[in-house]
């Protein structure tokens, strides 16, 4: 019996954890920490485009994990991944398992929780809707744009990561020589950034300062020019759920240039780096980069100079801790705390 699993009481072969493809990587760093192999399955691609995948492996009456994140690359669109899941979900609800968790580092259509415009969708509560309809039992993401949103979209068990634990063991070793101030790129992310400022502030037991930029958009215009707060000379961390295009992170980093930061630094949970981020990111403002590996950031920026601003923070141990206190039934909130 591995390990990991022989220490909770528990036999290896009661969980079982795929990972679909584009997400094996990922799967295979979780499954290394939990002391087991991933579980054996097919997808299979058919010449019109459809496509089937199947457990290989006898799930009847077990705990299952199915892996998977939701990001777009060039193999296959977040539609596509989602699709994928939710079928692959339905193979193993229908082949007898006792309880399915879909397990998502990166939730696609998360950001769009509400209605902006007239008729406008509330995607994140249809994505819940579909996962449910295919038998999901629970489902755990990290970092979601909205927490509160993401909870009350679904109907079954959700459990909500923060990879603010990371962020912070990893900067306590950065900035201890500086002068620090959280930045929130846009009034929403305020209470974010406070959780993340009032950690470090635990930790470094100095007082820390935060400052927030103005922001709107209108149909993918972006305006506002304002930064409130006092950056002057000191190290300014942009703190965000995600950096897409990272137009947003960029205004951020000239403003603080502009107002006198000493350095600015970017720190945010998912890397989609998608559109001209190459280009956007690569402003002299910038001088950091930090992300988790819930997307494979590295592999989605191109240009040298940009990646050379780039630190990855692995979160598969978090993920492969979540999925033993869930197997076991130990509590989720003490792992956040």
């Amino acid at each position: 019996m591995p390990e990991f699993l022989s220490c909770l009481g528990i036999q290896s072969d009661d969980l079982i954890l795929f990972a679909l493809k584009g997400s094996e990587g990922f799967g295979d760093s979780v499954a290394r920490h939990l002391g087991i192999a991933l579980g054996e399955h097919e997808e299979r691609d058919f010449e019109d485009g459809e496509h089937k995948s199947r457990p290989l492996i006898n799930v009847r009456d077990k705990d299952v994990f199915i892996l998977h994140s939701l990001y777009g690359d060039a193999t296959h669109s977040c539609n596509d991944k989602l699709c994928r899941l939710l079928f692959f979900i339905g193979a193993v609800k229908d082949a007898g398992a006792a309880r399915i968790t879909a397990v998502v580092p990166y939730l696609a259509y998360a950001r769009k929780d509400q209605k902006s415009q007239p008729r406008d969708p509330t995607t994140t509560r249809y994505v819940a809707q579909l996962l449910e309809a295919c038998g999901v039992d629970a489902v755990v993401t990290m970092d979601v744009h909205n927490r509160a949103a993401f909870q009350n979209a679904f109907r079954c068990r959700t459990e909500h990561l923060e990879a603010r634990k990371l962020f912070v063991e990893y900067v306590c070793d950065l900035v201890r020589h500086y002068d620090l101030v959280i930045v929130s790129p846009d009034a929403g992310g305020i209470k974010r950034v406070e959780l993340f400022r009032r950690s470090l502030e635990g930790i470094l037991s100095r007082p820390i300062d935060s400052a927030f930029a103005e922001k709107y958009r209108s149909h993918d215009v972006v305006s506002g020019d304002r930064l409130i707060g006092n950056v002057d000379g000191k190290l300014a961390i942009i703190f965000d759920d995600l950096i897409s295009t990272g137009t947003t992170i960029a205004r951020t980093a000239r403003a603080c240039a502009e107002h006198g930061a000493a350095k600015v630094v970017a720190a945010a949970t998912h890397g989609l780096f998608s559109g001209k981020a190459d280009t956007v990111l690569a402003d002299p403002a910038l001088e950091k980069i930090i992300v988790c590996d819930t997307v494979p950031a590295m592999s989605r920026l191109k240009d040298d100079a940009v990646r050379s601003k780039l630190t990855v923070l692995g979160c598969a141990p978090f993920f492969a801790d979540a999925i033993s206190r869930m197997h076991t039934g130990r509590s989720i909130v003490e792992l956040l705390s």
